[in-house]
């Protein structure tokens, strides 16, 4: 199990129904960090064909995930798990949905290099594509000190990180109606969605509201049998398998293997109990990012909905019953939960692109 985030209990002053954490400071350090990682998060150059960008699959437009079942990188390649999205990053103390790292700059340089995400060779491919850019050169001397050896592994995904830890949700109804007391903030469908969703549903127990701010996740692991079909009888082979991959390969076979993928946690684990296990997502903005569940196999938020509830009264032995209309009103809830970043988030424009990556033809050679 991860840790939960180290969080201040303190709200957010910025942003309505988020906790404040230190290292979120804006300083105009991480601001500028920010800026940068912005470009290459845009950056389609740093890919193995000029194609896929970290916004490929983490769209602006479609709230920072990519509407497909499963993520699709380089030349068509489909991967085995759902994009998840990237708000509030800044919070979570694990990523991917086995959360096999634990640090947001780990985290970033993983898809740059997987051959079914952005393709790219190696660390080396990703550097001299960089420093082929003297607008690039320039910006991480600025950024980072230095004119040699600013442009390093390292660099980049501390500004890629700092990017994704500018990615926060709050603000949204739901948080002007709870933490900010405006009583009509929600409407009277929604309200009754909050006290099922918190009360008789139980769906808070794992997508937590604080009595401050509410991230919507416990940063858990959890099994509802999403996937065990693909598992039935093959279970002991796709162990195996992980068993006998180096750890430095299991990235790529997670990718590539669906029945390693429905493994989950286990694969970072190797414990029996965590089969099929995955990362609770938060629900910030889930109105804007179906499909749903780790394999994407469930199209609307309604029948997500549907099985949650089904699952709760299966872990309870105790079937939970709702009325379509309460089934409604938590569907009016969680509409609710989307904020106003997830409009206003924006790609940089094509003149900022142009003149921060060059022509392709000088930074790929084709």
């Amino acid at each position: 199990m991860s840790a939960a985030p180290a969080l201040s209990g303190a709200p957010n002053d910025r942003y309505l129904g988020l906790p404040t954490q230190p290292h979120f400071e804006m300083d105009a350090a991480h601001s500028s960090r920010a800026a940068l990682g912005k470009r290459l998060f845009f950056d389609k150059h740093l890919s193995g064909n000029g194609e896929i960008s970290c916004a490929t699959c983490h769209a602006p437009t479609r709230a920072l995930s990519d509407g497909r079942s499963l993520a699709v990188g380089i030349n068509g390649k489909r991967g085995t798990r759902n994009t998840p999205t990237l708000w509030d990053s800044a919070y979570m103390s694990s990523f991917f949905w086995d959360g096999r790292s634990v640090a947001l700059t780990n985290q970033a340089i993983n898809p740059l290099l997987n051959p079914r995400e952005q393709g790219l060779r190696n660390t080396g491919q990703l550097l001299d594509s960089i420093r082929r850019s003297p607008a690039y050169r320039s910006a991480f001397s600025t950024t980072f000190g230095g004119a040699s050896d600013s442009i390093s592994v390292r660099n980049v995904t501390r500004a890629l990180a700092a990017y994704e830890e500018t990615l926060v949700a709050g603000d949204s109804p739901f948080d002007r109606y709870l933490y900010g007391h405006e009583t009509h903030a929600m409407s009277a469908a929604a309200i009754r969605g909050f006290e099922l969703f918190r009360g008789r549903a139980g769906c808070s127990s794992c997508h937590t509201i604080n009595s401050r701010y509410a991230l919507f996740t416990d940063g858990e692991f959890h099994d509802e049998g999403v996937g065990f079909g693909l598992l039935a009888t093959k279970l002991a082979m796709a162990a195996v398998r992980v068993a006998h991959t180096p750890a430095g390969e299991l990235d790529q076979l997670i990718t590539s293997d669906s029945m390693v993928a429905a493994l989950g946690r286990f694969v970072q684990t190797k414990d029996p109990h965590d089969i099929g296990k995955f990362r609770t997502p938060t629900l910030r903005n889930v109105a804007l990012t179906a499909p749903y569940m780790h394999d994407g196999s469930i199209s609307t938020l309604l029948q997500a909905i549907d099985f949650e509830i089904y699952y709760q009264g299966l872990h309870s032995k105790r079937p939970l019953i709702l009325t379509p209309n309460e089934r409604s009103d938590i569907l009016a809830f969680l509409d609710e939960l989307t904020s106003p970043a997830a409009s206003n988030l924006s790609s940089p424009s094509n003149t900022q692109r142009s003149q921060l990556v060059g022509s392709s033809s000088r930074r790929t050679g084709t």
